[in-house]
């Protein structure tokens, strides 16, 4: 039913979709996050978002004061809460091509919309910018398209929110290309609705002596995951894709991750941790791929899950594909509850349980959000997490 209705959607891209269908758990990739609210829904596209509307939201959220912002609504770009001078705005639309193993990009790639399309010039330090995708309506999806291109020894500091009222998909595509010596810090806040679906596609290039150093908060949504793919394509890149997962009701979140080595002499870091209450549910997938020519490898990943409940669940699938002889790779995944000893210690000093509880989340998650280099990107984590 969602399905026809997508393809009915997308004219002459349709057939893309057609051929794809919905994964289900027989699909290894979504073995552990079902695609069921989505497939029994028909999702109809969006009027466009108010700017008292898109105003509501916003001031719902922890945002940069300083910097350049690019606003869209219901899929569409909202001039009058944007300013990006030195960049431009356009659509990606045919020009990207569908990563046919990814049903999140072929989606997008079937009914993809008008997205940023920003070059950062060689050399260039762009500043702070942040790219707020608002969704809001019953029943509709959005599927934008962004692309960033980083020229060589250019720099950026992208906050990337993503949030949103009532019942929708968010279905946004954002390629990057990290050029030779050029740094991208990309921070990226997921506090959609928690009636809605959120399946993102994120690919990264990053050349020789580039930097991508991501980190992602999985905060809402019903069903939310994030995709990223990396390919660390020149010598001495690097490629960092940590995140925190706070999951509680009934809630699914995903993080799942490809890792490419493909040149000698690169690194890669990955540290995920997710909190889970109630009956929420948490997926980690995570693997690193060492081609034979990427000798001096060093690839470190990690995923910790804190359970506060025994309805709560993690799946968790760390994986290394090594053709490499001469690398340095290793993963690891944790589960737990809180520590009873460390409670009753808080506990005897007088702090109520809940605090005391509410203390041991913290200190876990510390240690993540202590990655995120920038102290003012790592700050309105932080304010989130309070919320």
């Amino acid at each position: 039913m969602a399905l026809d209705a997508f393809v009915k959607r997308a004219g002459h891209r349709g057939a893309i979709l057609a051929g794809a269908g919905f994964p289900t758990r027989r699909v290894e990739e979504w073995r552990y996050t079902p695609l069921r609210n989505v497939a029994n829904t028909v999702w109809n596209a969006p009027s466009g978002l108010s700017t008292e509307k898109a105003e509501v939201i916003l001031r719902s959220l922890p945002l940069p004061e300083t910097g350049h912002r690019v606003i869209f609504g219901n899929g569409k770009r909202m001039p009058g809460l944007s300013a990006l001078p030195g960049g431009t705005i356009a659509g990606a639309g045919d020009e990207v091509a569908p990563l046919s193993v990814h049903f999140s990009a072929v989606l997008n790639a079937a009914l993809g919309e008008t997205g940023l399309d920003l070059r950062i010039p060689a050399g260039m330090d762009a500043g702070t910018l942040t790219l707020a995708s608002l969704t809001a309506g019953e029943d509709v999806s959005t599927h934008l398209q962004h692309r960033i291109v980083l020229e060589a020894g250019a720099s950026l500091t992208l906050f990337d929110v993503n949030a949103g009222e009532g019942s929708y998909v968010a279905n946004p595509r954002l390629d990057i290309s990290v050029g030779a010596g050029a740094r991208l810090r990309h921070v990226k806040l997921q506090r959609e609705s928690t009636d809605a679906t959120h399946l993102a596609i994120l690919s990264v290039d990053v050349a020789e002596k580039g930097e991508y150093d991501s980190f992602v908060l999985n905060q809402g949504g019903l069903l939310a995951r994030h995709e990223v793919g990396a390919t660390l394509e020149g010598p001495h890149a690097f490629v960092h894709v940590n995140g925190v997962q706070t999951v509680d009701g009934n809630r699914l979140n995903d993080l799942t991750s490809m890792i490419h080595h493909a040149a000698p002499d690169c690194g890669s870091r990955q540290t995920v941790k997710t909190v889970l209450s109630d009956a929420g549910q948490g997926v980690f997938q995570g693997k690193i791929l060492v081609d034979r020519i990427a000798q001096k490898t060093d690839g470190y990943q990690m995923n910790q899950a804190l359970l506060l409940s025994e309805k709560a669940q993690i799946n968790s699938k760390p994986e290394l594909e090594i053709y490499a002889d001469d690398v340095r790779c290793s993963h690891g995944a944790t589960v737990g509850a809180l520590d009873e000893e460390q409670l009753f210690y808080l506990r005897s000093r007088g702090i109520p349980d809940s605090q005391a509880r509410d203390l041991l989340v913290q200190a876990f998650l510390v240690d993540a959000l202590d990655l995120v280099a920038d102290a003012d990107m790592r700050d309105l984590l932080l304010r989130s997490l309070s919320v």
